[in-house]
């Protein structure tokens, strides 16, 4: 029997669409349901009807972290420093490295898991038929083929298509993102997850657990996983390290056995060399940053559930916009009327208002009530007899009492409908039709609106046209977005018509595809389709395997990719994308699945969350520069050194506290003052590298001119020459975060205090513990201390020329005039790549 219902000709669209006759042979199964016995079997061998989920060992994924080539780098410098039994260095690499590991394991376990919020989203509970009698067992329970009952209120439990009986109405946003409930009628499918919002029925269930739409959409959440832009940049700057490393330490140790030194010597050396060469903070230090730049997000009403997700936002050039309750307000509005003949347009409101009741909480009755000017307008009537809407009629009725003690009757409902009812004119009813195909082509909704007194004929009024506006600042956000290079794609499960004319009134374009010519998370483009894919402005009728695939295919074609959106059908897209945004209101799902939550509604705070992205990059960007331009500082300073003077010129001890030092005042670079950019952001590594190499290469030709002076003009012992060079390479060191900070003269953006206390009070510290040894070097005093400042200050001003003029020659964005921003805040400092 499994075989039958698993057949691979008997897909999860085929049963949407066979004929109920068929699937119920299909399914062996009838409207009097299942036995318990047999039902049981079928549990037994397709499993519950839940979501399947993949559980991660949280030890191996704690454990995940210590692979890489940072991790390795840091890794190796720890075993040498064992071998060599250089205890404080092991123990202080070991703690930056566990440190690394646990920060990065931390963040990830904070961002919850999208699986169990789409679980929570399912049923409970649920009513079904088994050896002919209603129980209600758990919904995990269900297998295909059961009968069960649906209810005003319900969450529909699994994929089912529905038997004998009135039509009901369906509320699928959650699912498919339609902005307005829609009929379903019998032999038609309704999806799990979806609530049943007018009407009751059975229905026969064919799709459980992973097999329902449902559950598609939790695979497609499972299979998206993306490698962030920044985790791709530390990779290369890694390798970068890696390559350069491994080369110099070949060389130096051939270089050492040809001239006999001792094994152990030769270690001890690779040890200072690969402490030198690892960025063994930079993970932590990047990671700071974003962390600091997160609670400045969560001020703006933004909250990071992946701090990765900051350096993405500030590289977002396309943004996927979900239209329902992301630009439009998610709320059924009135329109302005179409009237007949002498009814005005409050008549035909006041008429519709009548023919409402605001206890059933119907969307459309709220809608027609929230439309009167005067909220005190039904006062002076009375209604007496209310008919509800039922789908055989398709309308509802009022009999209501004047004020004058008058009785009269009001109806509203489908404009067909009541056009039969009113038999107007062939002028009236060509008049109302034409309304009508207006509204259809506007993406309106249409209810025709009908008065008649006592009991006499029923005379038209006119239409009402419903719509879900867009929200007030949805049009300026969209705008802004463009100004600041991000192109705003509306994504909707809503019809043509309504995606247009929403995004006609928000100056979005009217180039909006149809999700159904579009392919799904398996579908590879050809290149005509995916080049309207990254013109469209926009998209409609998509599912979410579509939403999936837009995503896909526009980073596929180079773009970096936001989702925005706050239904279970946006949350595989929020995954999938390079940032996923789950808006105001979003469900568990979402939120889930999504990099940065918002708590405020609209599109707004993304704007402010994109500058403050970006201002965060700039800082990470610097850093980077900096960095690896120290790390070639030292690297080739020592490797040059060993090979021409056969001598250390740092000592182990010396060169871990170079690292304490600079980088632990180097996290205050989180709070610099930057200037963010009109264009996306992006790691430009031939940049990065270039003017880092540059800045490394200038750091080893001042060292070296101050190790000449010592040794050969002053004749300082090597003991002392040593702790000169230390603080060399300290005070050089620092100062070269002044000049990697900007892309002007060192002077044209002003650093933040606390990034002045830090340089200046961490080489206060280095410059003490030079001058008076403190047990870790050979004292200098004070009047050599001060010939090194003098000496790498007079080297910091020569050298800022020489990095413009680097960037002159490696980005041809300097050679350009560049316009000033609009504010004090704005301007130019990183170009993408």
């Amino acid at each position: 029997m499994e075989q039958t219902l698993h057949s691979p000709e008997a897909s999860q669209d085929t049963l949407k669409s066979m004929p109920m006759a068929k699937l119920e042979t299909h399914l062996k199964s009838s409207p009097d349901g299942l036995t318990q016995a047999e039902a049981a079997r079928r549990l037994a061998a397709d499993g519950p009807n839940e979501i399947p989920e993949k559980k991660t060992n949280a030890l191996l994924k704690f454990l995940s972290y210590f692979w890489g080539p940072i991790p390795w780098m840091i890794e190796v410098a720890v075993i040498l420093s064992g071998v060599v039994r250089h205890w404080p260095d092991f123990f202080i690499i070991l703690l930056l490295l566990v440190a690394n590991a646990t920060i990065g394991f931390w963040e990830e376990r904070q961002a919850g898991n999208a699986i169990e919020a789409l679980k929570a989203k399912l049923a409970t509970k649920a009513r079904v038929k088994r050896d002919g009698k209603w129980v209600t067992p758990p919904a995990r329970e269900l297998v295909a083929g059961d009968v069960i009952r649906l209810r005003l209120g319900d969450i529909v439990p699994a994929d089912a298509r529905l038997l004998d009986g009135d039509e009901v109405s369906v509320d699928q946003s959650a699912l498919t993102g339609e902005s307005l409930p829609t009929s379903r009628k019998s032999g038609e499918a309704v999806f799990s997850g979806s609530i049943v919002r007018r009407g009751e029925i059975g229905a026969l269930v064919y799709a459980t657990g992973g097999k329902t739409y449902f559950g598609k959409t939790a695979e497609l959440v499972e299979t998206a996983v993306t490698v962030s832009h920044f985790q791709k940049a530390v990779l290369k700057i890694g390798d970068y390290l890696i390559m350069l490393a491994v080369a110099l330490v070949v060389v130096i140790i051939a270089v050492s056995l040809y001239r006999g030194n001792p094994i152990l010597t030769t270690l001890q050396f690779a040890l200072v060399l690969t402490v030198a060469a690892i960025p063994v903070a930079m993970p932590t230090v990047l990671s700071v940053t974003m962390a600091v730049g997160a609670r400045l997000l969560a001020k703006k009403q933004a909250i990071v559930s992946k701090l990765v997700a900051i350096e993405e936002l500030a590289g977002v050039d396309v943004l996927c916009a979900d239209k329902t309750g992301t630009l439009t307000q998610n709320k059924l509005t009135l329109g302005d009327p179409f009237c007949l003949d002498k009814a005005t347009p409050d008549d035909v409101v006041l008429a519709g208002a009548l023919a409402s009741r605001e206890e059933n909480d119907d969307t459309i009755d709220l809608a027609v009530l929230g439309g009167l000017k005067n909220k005190d307008a039904l006062k002076p009537y009375k209604v007496t007899h209310f008919q509800p809407f039922d789908p055989v009629h398709k309308r509802t009725e009022a009999t209501v009492t004047g004020a004058d003690g008058k009785s009269f009757k009001v109806t509203k409902g489908a404009p067909q409908v009541i056009l039969d009812l009113a038999a107007p004119t062939p002028a009236a009813k060509a008049a109302v039709t034409k309304a009508v195909d207006d509204f259809a082509a506007r993406g309106f909704r249409a209810l025709g609106v009908a008065r008649a007194e006592g009991d006499g004929k029923w005379t038209l009024l006119g239409v009402l046209p419903l719509f879900d506006p867009p929200r007030v600042d949805a049009k300026a956000t969209v705008e802004t977005a463009r100004k600041m290079g991000v192109t705003i794609k509306m994504v909707t499960g809503d019809a043509l018509a309504i995606a247009r004319e929403t995004a006609s009134t928000l100056g979005m374009g009217a180039n909006i595809l149809d999700g159904a010519t579009l392919g799904d998370a398996k579908t590879n483009e050809t290149p005509a389709v995916a080049r309207s894919i990254e013109q469209a402005d926009g998209f409609a009728q998509v599912f979410p395997e579509h939403k999936f695939h837009i995503v896909d295919v526009l980073q596929k074609h180079g773009h970096i990719v936001g989702m925005t959106g706050d239904g279970v059908n946006d949350a595989p897209a929020l995954k999938k994308a390079d940032c996923g945004i789950a808006v105001s209101g979003a469900t568990d799902a979402a939120r889930a699945a999504a990099s940065i939550v918002l708590t405020t509604p609209g599109l707004s705070v993304i704007i402010d969350a994109i500058k403050e992205s970006r201002k965060i990059f700039q800082r990470m960007n610097s850093y980077a520069m900096y960095r690896i331009a120290e790390t070639l500082r030292v690297l080739i300073f020592m490797t040059l050194a060993i090979l021409i003077f056969n001598f250390y010129p740092l000592t182990a001890v010396m060169i871990v506290m170079l690292a304490l030092l600079n980088d632990g005042a180097i996290l205050s670079i989180a709070y610099d003052n930057v200037h963010y950019r009109n264009a996306p952001e992006a790691w430009n590594m031939r940049l990065v590298l270039g003017i880092a190499t540059v800045l490394g290469c200038v750091g080893p030709i001042a060292a070296f001119g101050l190790f000449y002076l010592g040794d050969r003009v002053f004749h300082i012992d090597r003991s002392h020459l040593q702790t000169m060079m230390y603080l060399m390479l300290s005070v050089a060191g620092h100062l070269t975060i002044f000049q990697t900070r900007t892309r002007g003269p060192w002077w044209s953006i002003r650093p933040a205090r606390i990034l002045l206390i830090a340089v200046f009070g961490t080489q206060t510290v280095a410059t003490l513990i030079a001058v008076y040894g403190a047990g870790l070097v050979a004292p200098l005093g004070w009047g050599w201390a001060l010939v090194v400042w003098g000496y790498a200050l007079a080297w910091f001003l020569a050298t800022d020329p020489v990095k413009l003029l680097a960037y002159w020659v490696l980005d041809p964005a300097t050679k350009k005039p560049v316009k000033p921003s609009p504010k004090p805040a704005a301007g130019a400092i990183a170009q993408p790549a």
